[in-house]
């Protein structure tokens, strides 16, 4: 439970250095920025769309007595297919650029935590390129998995169950695309680092239940990398106190 209730700490503690510190701000904002604008204009896209898209669902009645029925199914459908849109306009703002921007922020963080960033030689580009390889598997994937069954959920046995466990898993991957930055910066083979995240899978069940929050998840989400890597240093025991100085 501890574990579990330390997911919600380390957002307040991730805000609160990100507040205090410039850069993680503005890079902070910067991701907000991008995220809003592709789900601004994939929600666009859908209310320009929703009727044709309702019709393929369910053809307009002409009774009047359930039309209203179906006026109040197009606009739940169309505030469902926003959420769809804002958490696929997260994924694609990850693979394009958003993944480095995270590295970058976290960069930033164990700077000003540990007075360095520690990762095996090599290279800055070769740990960019290992960090981009790993978004698929790390993310992209168990996220876009658990939102194809939360979408079908309720057309398959026990829907309302499985769309629960469904939402769950992918806020713990989206939780663990943040807590894993530190570990893959270092290049921890992936299996170890798997092995790290099912350890500690309360404190990303915690960690990731705010995302499911709209309109919130998306500000969490630009920030999560601070708090993430606080958390991950702390695991790895090379916190040395989180004075102010700029990276």
């Amino acid at each position: 439970m501890k574990s579990f209730l330390q997911g919600f700490t380390y957002h307040a503690k991730g805000l609160s250095l990100a507040f205090r510190q410039p850069r993680l701000l503005f890079w902070g904002i910067l991701r907000l920025a991008v995220v809003l604008l592709l789900t601004v204009a994939a929600s666009a896209l859908i209310l320009v769309y929703h009727q044709e898209i309702l019709n393929a669902v369910w053809t307009r009645p002409e009774s009047r007595w359930i039309l209203w029925l179906w006026v109040l199914l197009s606009w739940l459908m169309s505030l469902f297919l926003m959420g769809v849109a804002a958490v696929l306009s997260y994924l694609v703002a990850q693979i394009v650029f958003a993944v480095l921007v995270m590295d970058y922020m976290s960069r930033i963080t164990e700077k000003i935590v540990t007075g360095h960033v520690e990762e095996p030689g090599g290279g800055l580009l070769k740990v960019l390129i290992y960090l981009i390889g790993q978004e698929i598997p790390r993310a992209v994937l168990p996220v876009a998995g658990s939102l194809i069954l939360m979408v079908f959920g309720w057309l398959l046995p026990f829907g309302p169950l499985w769309v629960l466990l469904s939402s769950g898993a992918a806020v713990c991957f989206l939780a663990w695309d943040n807590t894993d930055l530190v570990p893959a910066r270092r290049l921890l083979p992936f299996g170890e680092r798997f092995g790290l995240f099912k350890k500690n899978l309360l404190f990303h069940l915690g960690f990731g239940l705010p995302f499911l929050v709209p309109a919130v998840n998306i500000f969490l989400l630009s920030f999560a990398p601070v708090g993430a890597t606080l958390y991950a240093l702390d695991r790895m025991g090379k916190a040395r106190g989180t004075g102010d100085g700029a990276a």
